[in-house]
């Protein structure tokens, strides 16, 4: 993973200098989109994340999306995700996410998402409420290849006995390339910058990750 995250190191993005911990990352996710009815189609996901630091799988997760097409310009979601910590000691409590979204494309290869999540953990009985908002961009290569950049921020909405604390808690950016492997199979290779803001004393955190989505849209 470090000689992979070395090819890509030209694209990293400028973040903040005090971050005082780091680790570099390989993220795995396959997306599935089938047709159900006119304007609406159904999304299955499965994302592996791995880390340097944790010398490992550290992160599994398991959803579908239903989406409806409004418009041209505008298209509604709503989904769950089942989400999973691992680390040395094996698997950690679960969490499960009900969200909902809004794409609305701007015009000029930008496209802008709005996230909202409803968190639900085994290890605590409030539910936390985040806003994810992301701002993506496209540029055409030709013969289906295209260049992406996206931004994306985490806003927690409330504080809760689990671990969720209310604030800005991250930023994450991507920047790659969308290669077409079949008439229907198209992969996102990138690089990813994430940057945690610490909370209670503790440090902060960037993630310096190598990016590989395959999607199949039938």
């Amino acid at each position: 993973m470090r000689r992979i995250f070395a090819l890509l190191a030209p694209l990293t993005i400028a973040t903040p200098a005090w971050a005082q911990q780091v680790d570099t990352q390989l993220w795995t996710q396959a997306n599935g989109s089938a047709p159900i009815a006119k304007d609406v189609k159904i999304t299955l996901e499965g994302i592996a994340r791995w880390s340097d630091r944790v010398g490992g799988l550290f992160h599994t997760e398991l959803g579908g999306l239903v989406s409806w097409k409004t418009s041209d310009t505008v298209e509604v979601a709503i989904g769950y995700r089942h989400t999973t910590a691992h680390n040395d000691s094996g698997i950690e409590p679960n969490e499960e996410r009900l969200r909902q979204h809004v794409i609305v494309k701007l015009g000029g290869g930008f496209a802008t998402r709005l996230r909202f999540e409803e968190r639900f953990h085994s290890d605590g009985g409030e539910v936390g409420f985040r806003l994810r908002p992301q701002l993506r961009y496209n540029h055409k290569l030709g013969k289906g290849f295209e260049l992406y950049a996206t931004h994306e921020s985490f806003l927690n909405f409330n504080t809760t006995d689990w671990g969720q604390r209310g604030g800005y808690e991250r930023i994450r950016h991507t920047l790659g390339v969308t290669v077409p492997i079949t008439e229907h199979i198209k992969s996102d290779i990138g690089y990813l910058n994430q940057y945690r803001f610490g909370r209670d004393g503790a440090e902060d955190q960037i993630d310096h990750a190598v990016s590989v989505t395959v999607n199949l849209d039938l």
